[in-house]
């Protein structure tokens, strides 16, 4: 297992020295995508029309991030991660239209590890982390499609030291979610 300090936007070599277990820390720019957003971004990609933020080489984190407004700024207040499941369905579209090479979340992505084979990692960040990551953002940048209500709209985070996250989905098609379930699985049948 080894640690890595990376920056956005990742290119495919930064995600292709990973493996499943390793702790990744996030420095410069995510986005915040929960259900909404991205049924929103396919909406948008189907109509051909241009997204108002670039996702070439970024991390999407599923979050529903809790934010107050000082001073005409926004600021984090909670930012914990949400089930990366809910968004399976739509990820695979997502990936062949954007170059996103990192989905940050929590309770893993069955299914996902031959869709992300070569183009992404997923990232588990453990739920009930939400200050720890609030603390982690530096600025609030942007917000995109308030429309769809706070914690389903964009957020575009500046954060530094994001983490730790743990490669739960490797670019090589490894899942570590899947050898956890076989290991017990094995363990559960040499007891009975």
């Amino acid at each position: 297992m080894s640690t890595y300090e990376l920056f956005t936007p990742l290119e495919k070599e930064d995600i292709r020295k990973l493996q499943v277990g390793d702790v990744v820390y996030l420095n410069g720019i995510i986005y915040t995508a929960r259900d909404e957003a991205h049924a929103h971004i396919l909406e948008l990609d189907e109509k051909k029309e241009k997204l108002p933020f670039d996702l070439e080489g970024m991390a999407i984190y599923h979050c529903g991030p809790l934010m107050v407004k000082e001073e005409d700024k926004w600021k984090a207040v909670a930012a914990g991660p949400t089930t990366s499941a809910r968004m399976s369905s739509m990820t695979p579209k997502m990936l062949e239209r954007h170059n996103v090479r990192a989905l940050i979340g929590k309770g893993g992505m069955p299914g996902m590890a031959d869709i992300l084979k070569d183009r992404c990692v997923y990232l588990a960040y453990t739920g009930g982390c939400a200050a720890l990551a609030a603390e982690s953002i530096k600025r609030i940048l942007s917000v995109h499609w308030l429309q769809l209500g706070m914690p389903e709209a964009i957020w575009v985070l500046e954060v530094e030291h994001f983490g730790p996250l743990v490669v739960g989905i490797d670019a090589h098609g490894q899942d570590l979610y899947e050898k956890v379930r076989e290991c017990a699985l094995t363990r559960f049948y040499q007891l009975r």
